[in-house]
């Protein structure tokens, strides 16, 4: 099946040949999304809370402009880089998802640069 490639405008150039998102049929794949703004510069070092909030904001994005809403996500690909910063993700990962939970699960790995402390991967259905 072909699939679309999603690149919200805004978002800067990535670090690697990869699209933000992919859209095949009425599902939406979300690259693994890091804190990171112009030029791989990592954001918000050492606040994983606020790491989180951009991480989720750029996957909300992403699933909009695929036509989604972050309701349509059905699968949570979680990586964070120490177990120490579960309660402060979860915190705001809870502010995402305030009624039904997507499925998720959750692993402690280095990232693609030592700064960042979340990477999400998501996976949505549409319709």
């Amino acid at each position: 099946m072909p699939f679309e490639p999603i690149n919200p405008p805004q978002f800067p150039k990535p670090i690697a040949p990869y699209s933000a998102g992919a859209k095949a049929g009425d599902t939406v794949y979300v690259s693994g999304v890091l804190a990171l703004g112009e030029g791989g510069m990592v954001l918000h070092i050492g606040d994983a809370a606020a790491q989180t909030r951009h991480v989720l904001d750029v996957i909300k994005t992403t699933i909009e402009a695929a036509g989604g809403t972050m309701a349509d996500i059905a699968m949570n690909h979680i990586f964070l880089t120490d177990l120490n910063d579960y309660a402060a993700f979860n915190a705001v990962y809870a502010e995402y998802f305030p009624g039904d939970k997507p499925a998720r699960y959750c692993i402690k790995c280095e990232l693609v640069k030592p700064d960042c402390l979340v990477e999400i991967a998501s996976v949505a259905h549409l319709g």
